[in-house]
């Protein structure tokens, strides 16, 4: 089913025509950043249906699905900014199950599987593993924080970075999560300032294919920064 032509709709498949005259076959990942509250779900899941739209053979993946246990989290204290940043993902269980063997499914297609979740953040514990398979082409949509951090940039082909305002994103989360929608509150000190980690050691969106101001949801709006 096409989705109806919006602003938003637009913009998407505009990004997936720019993917795909760089990577107009085989097996491609793209990474959709962005802080906490700036809508990569959301944005992730479109892109994915508009790529579906092109017949492509499409999947869709979280980092948040690929979680280290709590005591692993927490290890550096729990208002740690630094643990937060620094020990919230299992980036070598998710090469592990998902981006290597997607990557290496384009030679074998339908012989390698891979894992689209690894880790129940609710339950803290390894999920059940439950692997699929694909053909030769196939698009890997994944979205989460800190997805441009430097020793993550190679594994993905072509990424997008979600640019929203704290004070904006924090207020999504409050009607979403029920969190104070202060960015500066203390009980949001541990996340905000493990964003700011982020965006002063990786500078995500110099890393970024392409920027995408989000901060209105109807009228997303691709921007373009000189960053010499």
């Amino acid at each position: 089913m096409r989705l109806p032509v919006t602003p938003t709709t637009t913009l998407w498949r505009g990004l997936r025509d720019e993917v795909r005259q760089h990577y107009a076959a085989g097996r491609v990942i793209v990474a959709v950043d962005g802080i906490d509250g700036a809508g990569k779900t959301t944005f992730a899941d479109g892109l994915a249906e508009v790529f579906a739209e092109s017949g492509a053979a499409v999947f869709r993946a979280g980092v948040d699905d690929f979680h280290r246990p709590r005591s692993e989290r927490y290890a550096r204290g729990r208002t740690s900014a630094e643990g937060f940043y620094r020990d919230s993902y299992d980036y070598a269980t998710l090469r592990r199950v998902l981006v290597d063997p997607f990557r290496d499914g384009a030679q074998t297609a339908g012989s390698t599987g891979f894992q689209l979740a690894a880790f129940d953040l609710a339950r803290d514990a390894q999920v059940e593993s439950q692997w699929v398979t694909a053909s030769r082409d196939a698009v890997l949509v994944l979205d989460g924080i800190f997805l441009n951090r430097p020793e993550l940039r190679g594994l993905w082909d072509w990424s997008v970075w979600l640019d929203v305002p704290f004070d904006v994103a924090y207020a999504r989360m409050a009607l979403r999560d029920g969190c104070d929608p202060d960015p500066d509150a203390a009980s949001n000190a541990r996340y905000r300032k493990g964003q700011d980690l982020y965006l002063r050691d990786a500078r995500p969106q110099e890393a970024a294919s392409a920027i995408v101001d989000n901060t209105d949801l109807t009228h997303p709006r691709r921007v373009f920064r000189d960053f010499c």
